[in-house]
């Protein structure tokens, strides 16, 4: 009985010795070891924190950006992405963040941009999105490669050709006429102008897309809506892995 109930020990102090060898290898000694070679190469960024990355940076400065009035112009990249604004100032333009325990190499220099985007030697695959991201855009352009991209590039090619969008001219007229009609009975009033260009947004898709209008499938519109909210909030949220499977 005493060798059974050692085993019966030595298993699980086994198991949990391993699993904490692996969590720390993977949230600890594998991150910092690619900031020391990032950093050896001339490529800084803000250090790595124990978790979370830099996400609670990130969070913290996107809330103070949008907390401010902001004046009246084009210079809106530091109120979008004040945390980017801020480390290509700091650190340069290419630089090492953090997202939780994932490495990201912000790049800002052009003909890099240029040959990432041409990837010809398949150097770069794509990132797999999120489980938020995932359920918001589905299996699309954005998150798809190989052949199910080279179908799905066709058909957009198709749908965006120069004389398809001539064709959907009338539509998106129409649509903006119905929306200047209504503003005419908000004479005197303010005017949320996001809400409006979202509806019209909204109908210039349901018109060319769908052929129907935006009140005919407002219901899927408002609900992509809540979900673009729900992934908004999350997208700057370290999650322990496994946890949502519990």
């Amino acid at each position: 009985m005493s060798g059974l109930m050692k085993l019966v020990i030595l298993v699980p102090c086994s198991f949990f010795f391993v699993a904490l060898v692996k969590f720390l290898c993977d949230y600890l000694w594998r991150p910092l070891r690619i900031q020391q070679m990032l950093n050896s190469q001339g490529i800084r960024g803000p250090p790595y924190r124990f978790i979370h990355g830099n996400n609670k940076e990130v969070a913290k400065m996107r809330q103070e950006a949008l907390s401010k009035p902001m004046a009246l112009g084009h210079d809106i990249f530091p109120r979008v992405q004040p945390h980017i604004y801020t480390w290509i100032n700091k650190y340069g333009k290419n630089y090492l963040s953090w997202d939780g325990v994932r490495a990201e190499l912000v790049i800002s220099e052009p003909e890099l941009i240029k040959e990432v985007r041409k990837n010809s030697e398949k150097a770069f695959p794509k990132r797999k999105p999120t489980v938020f991201i995932s359920k918001l855009v589905g299996n699309g352009l954005f998150s798809v490669e190989g052949e199910k991209w080279v179908k799905q590039r066709k058909l957009g090619n198709h749908a965006f050709h120069g004389e398809s969008l001539k064709n959907m001219t009338p539509a998106v007229i129409a649509s903006v006429e119905t929306m200047l009609e209504k503003w005419k009975g908000y004479v005197g009033k303010e005017i949320e102008l996001f809400e409006e260009f979202r509806l019209l947004t909204s109908e210039v898709i349901s018109r060319t897309a769908f052929g129907s209008s935006y009140l005919e499938g407002q219901k899927i519109f408002d609900m992509l809506s809540k979900l673009a909210i729900i992934m908004h909030r999350n997208l700057f949220k370290t999650r322990i892995p496994w946890i949502r499977y519990y």
